[in-house]
C-alpha cells in the first residue's frame, strides 16, 4: 500500500512537473485485463488449472490414505506388539513426509507449478510488454503504468534517464549495464 502512494505522489509530481517544463505524456495499462481477455493466456490459465486439479487429487488420495492407516492405527494400537505399533506409526510418518514433499515439489516455491507458469505465461507476458512498449513509443508516451495490483512502471522514455548524470557526478564511469 505504501508503494501504491509513493508511485501515485510519483505520477502526480510528474504532472506537476509537465504543467511546468512541458508537455510529458503520461498513461497507463490494465495488464490483469488484457491477460484476461487474451486467448493465449486463457489456454496457458487452463493448462495450469488442469495440473492443479490433478495435483490436487493425488495429494487428496494421499491424505486420504493417511486417514484410513491412522484410523487403523487409532482402532488397534492397544492390542498391536511393540513392535508392530512402531512400524505403524514410521508408516504414517513416512506417508505424512511423501505429503509434504509432493505439495513442495507440485506447489513449492520452485515448485513445478511456479516453473510450469513460468514456461507457460512468461512468453505471453513477454509479448504484451513487448506491445505496451510498441504503443507508447508510437503513440509517444513517456511514462506508462500498470494499474493491475502494485503499480509497476512498464515504459519509460529513455530521454527522462537520469542514471548517466547521477553516475557522472558520482565520478563512475558507466558500465555496459544499467
Amino acid at each position: 500500500m505504501m508503494n501504491r502512494v509513493v508511485v501515485f505522489g510519483g505520477v502526480i509530481w510528474l504532472g506537476f512537473a509537465a504543467a511546468a517544463f512541458g508537455q510529458v505524456k503520461i498513461g497507463f495499462v490494465s495488464t490483469e485485463a488484457i491477460m484476461k481477455q487474451l486467448p493465449d493466456a486463457q489456454d496457458a490459465q487452463k493448462q495450469l488449472d488442469a495440473l492443479v486439479v490433478q495435483w490436487q487429487g493425488e495429494l487428496n488420495t494421499m491424505q486420504q490414505e493417511w486417514q484410513k492407516k491412522l484410523g487403523e492405527y487409532d482402532k488397534r494400537k492397544l492390542i498391536m506388539t511393540e513392535q508392530r505399533r512402531a512400524e505403524a506409526e514410521r508408516e504414517l510418518r513416512d506417508l505424512d513426509q511423501r505429503m509434504l514433499e509432493f505439495r513442495s515439489r507440485k506447489f513449492g516455491q520452485n515448485g513445478e507449478l511456479f516453473t510450469k507458469q513460468n514456461e507457460l505465461m512468461k512468453p505471453v507476458q513477454d509479448r504484451v510488454f513487448k506491445v505496451i512498449q510498441d504503443v507508447a513509443v508510437e503513440d509517444g508516451y513517456d511514462y506508462v503504468f500498470d494499474k493491475s495490483g502494485e503499480i509497476l512502471l512498464m515504459y519509460a522514455n529513455a530521454k527522462y534517464d537520469l542514471t548517466p548524470r547521477v553516475l557522472a557526478k558520482l565520478n563512475v564511469v558507466p558500465s555496459g549495464g544499467k
